[in-house]
């Protein structure tokens, strides 16, 4: 589904140049709404209503749109995967919290990254190896010219933190569940290149947050970075982190795994094939065990065992999935940042409820 519907015939054509005319045997068949010579915004409830409860549902829309197809979706009893940022305020992420735990469906964010080999060792090291939280830097970019690709919404209803930090902010939430939380978000950024260009966003967002130990109080800090005005190099995406406790320590290059390639009259590249594999194998898909694809599949056996009854949808929230009950930390930093930004970079501070782990609200810092 898509709102403006005389975009599917392109759309149809690049999946078929892109998938049919590489790969045997795929089956591009689907339904679309609304039709091609429709624009309509509420076209996703036309989809929905050819659904059953227990059903799977996955947005990948822009940003400002997640929370209504949601919370649609869950009303009809759907299984929901929404992609990162699940939403963009935290009134909206504890009333997906609420309306999934009175429809008892599975709501999840898809963030692959959690499927990463490289990421979920560095996660399981430092959980087990490294003690409280000291210090971490994450930085994540895209080249310039996805601002021409996303000016329809860019610095309008989202900007390039929600986009990007909300990768390695979920890595730090899912991380350090149970081991800190964050209490304070300060936004700052680079401009010029986009107002040069007449859109009015930033070029380039940092969030710098402390989190404060549970297990005696002491604070560690992390700045993350996020730009979509980089130039183009060997990888579409720069990705990587470094991270500290007060045990040890580990640096993560995702966007160069040792593997680079030369071809005559494509430019020089770093691939990552455990994220997906493109090449096909005998003409067949053979993406299958990348990291992009288990991202879905992990969702969809979730799905599965709830409806069979094999698993409740409460058993999901032990980090295997990044459910909408586990990663309210994470959008409590992407609104304070935001908020931040919108206020000079007024620091913000979370404020938490009875439980001590689930934000409930933000508040301008008073110093």
């Amino acid at each position: 589904m898509v709102p403006q519907g005389k975009k599917f015939p392109g759309i149809r054509n690049h999946m078929q140049k892109n998938i049919g005319d590489v790969y045997k045997n795929m089956d591009l068949t689907c339904e679309t709404f609304p039709s091609d010579d429709t624009v309509n915004p509420k076209a996703y409830l036309d989809a929905i209503s050819q659904f059953d409860a227990g059903d799977v549902a996955i947005i990948f829309t822009p940003d400002d749109t997640h929370y209504d197809i949601a919370m649609a979706c869950i009303d009809k009893g759907m299984h929901v995967m929404v992609t990162k940022p699940i939403v963009q305020t935290l009134e909206h992420h504890i009333n997906l919290i609420n309306a999934a735990r009175a429809k008892n469906v599975l709501v999840s964010m898809e963030v692959h990254k959690r499927w990463d080999p490289f990421y979920a060792d560095a996660r399981d090291r430092a959980r087990s190896q490294f003690g409280n939280f000291q210090y971490m830097y994450a930085y994540m970019s895209q080249p310039k010219h996805q601002l021409e690709t996303f000016k329809a919404w860019a610095g309008k209803s989202s900007d390039i933190s929600y986009y990007l930090n909300s990768h390695h902010i979920d890595f730090s939430e899912w991380t350090l569940e149970g081991i800190a939380r964050p209490v304070r978000v300060t936004g700052t950024s680079s401009t010029g290149v986009a107002h040069s260009k007449g859109m009015q966003t930033e070029d380039s967002i940092t969030l710098t947050v402390q989190w404060e130990n549970l297990s005696d109080k002491s604070l560690g800090c992390a700045v993350y970075t996020s730009s979509w005005v980089a130039p183009k190099g060997d990888v579409h995406s720069q990705q990587r982190f470094f991270y500290m406790g007060t045990n040890g320590e580990i640096n993560v290059d995702q966007a160069h795994r040792g593997m680079t390639v030369a071809q005559d009259g494509k430019p020089f590249a770093s691939v990552n094939p455990l994220f997906m594999k493109y090449t096909p194998t005998n003409g067949m898909f053979s993406g299958q065990g990348s990291y992009g694809v288990k991202s879905f599949e992990c969702f969809v056996d979730a799905c599965r065992a709830v409806n069979d009854g094999e698993k409740t949808v409460q058993d999901y929230d032990d980090g295997s999935l990044a459910t909408v009950g586990t990663t309210v930390q994470g959008t409590a930093i992407l609104e304070a940042g935001r908020l931040s930004l919108d206020a000079d970079g007024q620091p913000m501070d979370i404020i938490y409820g009875e439980d001590g782990h689930t934000p409930i609200g933000i508040k301008p810092h008073q110093f």
